[in-house]
């Protein structure tokens, strides 16, 4: 599978580079790589204090966020795999320790409520960078840019995003189906974890699995 960098031109539909914060990235992307773990697997924590307590966070936050409450947290870890596809009703903000890679589609690339994962696209992100994936881009969990590095991201959301999955007073279809948690719209492949919890098989065709692709 090629791999694109967020600096080339194909980036620039699923997200942008955010300059203007070098001070604040540089400590955020130490904290990340000195205080917080990198499991064998895949962890995911919305807020973690050893990155939402920093004053450069909150510099970040009143900035990227427009005043709204935001949350600081990580997905670090080790992962080759596509499995599952979501998406926000906003932008997510990625920062790595590490070079890292997502895979991203845009929305409204899905049809008839799937989407084939021959549309996915890899796109490495250089370690202290900080990039925009927008609304509209669908993005899961990072990749490790080399196999055995592992990654650690910054993710940073509006508060309550991804927490407990909300009881709708009325589902009326749409994407309601895709609803896995607060402001959470998630696409499941079959071969999935989160398939076998009941999360919906939505994606279709390959699993990707980018080892090898490096």
């Amino acid at each position: 599978m090629q791999i694109y960098s967020v600096k080339d031109p194909e980036f620039k539909s699923y997200g942008r580079i955010v300059n203007g914060y070098e001070s604040e990235i540089t400590a955020i992307a130490a904290a990340l790589e000195a205080e917080t773990p990198l499991p064998a697997g895949t962890d995911y924590v919305p807020d973690d204090p050893a990155i939402s307590g920093l004053a450069e966070a909150s510099v970040i936050g009143e900035s990227l966020f427009g005043g709204l409450p935001a949350q600081f947290g990580w997905c670090n870890g080790h992962n080759s795999k596509l499995n599952c596809l979501e998406y926000h009703r906003n932008s997510e903000f990625n920062l790595g320790s590490r070079d890292f890679i997502l895979l991203l589609v845009r929305q409204d690339e899905i049809e008839d409520g799937n989407l084939s994962t021959d549309r996915v696209k890899a796109f490495r992100c250089p370690a202290d960078t900080l990039i925009e994936v927008y609304a509209t881009t669908l993005h899961y969990a990072p990749c490790g840019a080399e196999e055995a590095a592992g990654f650690k991201v910054l993710v940073a959301l509006p508060e309550g995003t991804n927490l407990e999955s909300p009881t709708l007073f009325r589902v009326q279809g749409n994407d309601d189906a895709y609803l896995w948690a607060q402001n959470k719209w998630l696409l499941a492949h079959p071969d999935s974890a989160e398939a076998s919890d009941g999360a919906k098989q939505a994606l279709t065709g390959e699993n990707i699995d980018l080892t090898g692709s490096y």
